[in-house]
């Protein structure tokens, strides 16, 4: 949850980063405001005269003047530009629409969830945001948590120097990661926290104080709880669906304490695109026949469960080798039958199965583009 800044945390000189917007205030000189600095809400209204600021784009600003530091209902932050940090997702992507919703919540320090399909790019775009925005990036994957202790801390027998079984605690990178954000305040920590609903309920409930404004986790290794640092965000990333066997629910607290954003697989022309820049070596032409078939089975209403972008990024790493780039015409339905269908159950050639349901229509695609 975003924080309160204390006039006390700032001085002239600082310099620190901010989102401006239009200021619906005609008369009051300047044309930008903002209400957050360094995703905390600002003791007072931030405001920039500079002609090159770029509404709704992050910016880096020094403060410049403090006016009427002794009053709590007036007076104004003043900031001068240094230079603005666009937010790119280069080699990613995500509807603009989603996107200006992360940004926002990024820069008000919201807990953000997000829910899509298998292989749609959520864990490659949180660490592409991360990078963009200058945060140290910390995976967890949440699949491998058992009781609400592993969050923190795995338990690990070894011996002693006299052969005698010890058990230790083992720090994990979420521990190391909020140890570090309170040595160096400076910093910005984002935690991805992967397939959060993998693990049982009754464990993620321990991390429900860390992601309300109680900001705190209990610390299995001190035995007492370590306050979640300011500098430090949650990022969560589920599957939802009845294809999805080995999930447990989310309850609404759970949920809650977080912004819920939905992702799903690129169109067309953008899985092309993401797919030409990794794989320069294939024809245009072959790239948009594998993203054809797989838009085909995305979207078959006789599937229940949907095909990845791996799988298609998987494809172009066969058709481009050496071993396959001479005959890929006669090694696209080979190529197909491993990365399309080898990821439902059953066999390809068994029309019963999930596996030979996605055969039919990759051939039925096929067909029907060589009649074209």
């Amino acid at each position: 949850m975003s924080q309160k800044l204390a006039l006390e945390d700032l001085s002239i000189g600082s310099v620190m980063e901010t989102t401006f917007w239009a200021n619906p205030v005609t008369d009051s000189g300047f044309r930008f405001r903002a209400s957050h600095l360094d995703g905390k809400r600002a003791p007072k209204v931030v405001l920039c005269d500079d002609a090159r600021v770029r509404p709704g784009v992050p910016a880096i600003v020094k403060v410049v003047q403090i006016k009427r530091p002794e009053r709590d209902d007036r007076g104004a932050i003043i900031v001068e530009l240094v230079r603005h940090q666009d937010f790119k997702l280069e080699g990613v992507y995500v509807e603009p629409t989603i996107a200006k919703k992360l940004q926002v919540l990024l820069e008000s320090g919201q807990n953000i969830l997000l829910d899509g399909p298998q292989g749609c790019g959520k864990t490659v775009l949180t660490r592409t945001i991360a990078k963009n925005l200058g945060y140290e990036f910390v995976f967890f994957n949440c699949g491998a948590v058992a009781e609400a202790s592993d969050f923190l801390a795995t338990l690990h027998l070894r011996a002693d120097a006299t052969g005698a079984p010890v058990t230790d605690f083992v720090r994990t990178d979420i521990l190391r990661c909020l140890e570090e954000a309170h040595d160096h305040p400076q910093r910005r920590y984002l935690v991805f926290l992967d397939e959060f609903n993998r693990c049982p309920e009754p464990a993620r409930n321990a991390l429900m104080p860390a992601l309300d404004s109680t900001r705190k986790l209990f610390h299995p290794i001190r035995n007492t709880f370590l306050s979640i640092p300011d500098n430090v965000l949650f990022v969560a990333a589920v599957n939802r669906g009845q294809q999805f066997s080995g999930t447990f629910g989310i309850d609404a607290a759970q949920l809650d304490r977080f912004a819920p954003l939905q992702v799903t697989y690129p169109p067309i022309a953008e899985e092309v695109k993401l797919l030409a820049l990794r794989h320069p070596e294939l024809p245009k032409g072959v790239v948009e026949r594998v993203v054809e078939i797989a838009h085909a089975v995305r979207t078959s209403p006789e599937l229940r469960a949907s095909l990845s972008v791996r799988a298609t990024d998987e494809a172009c790493i066969y058709l481009k080798h050496p071993l396959f780039e001479t005959e890929q015409a006669r090694a696209f339905p080979e190529v197909l039958k491993s990365s399309f269908c080898g990821r439902f159950s059953g066999a390809w050639d068994d029309p019963s199965t999930d596996a030979g349901a996605v055969w039919l229509v990759v051939d039925k695609t096929v067909a029907e583009a060589e009649k074209r």
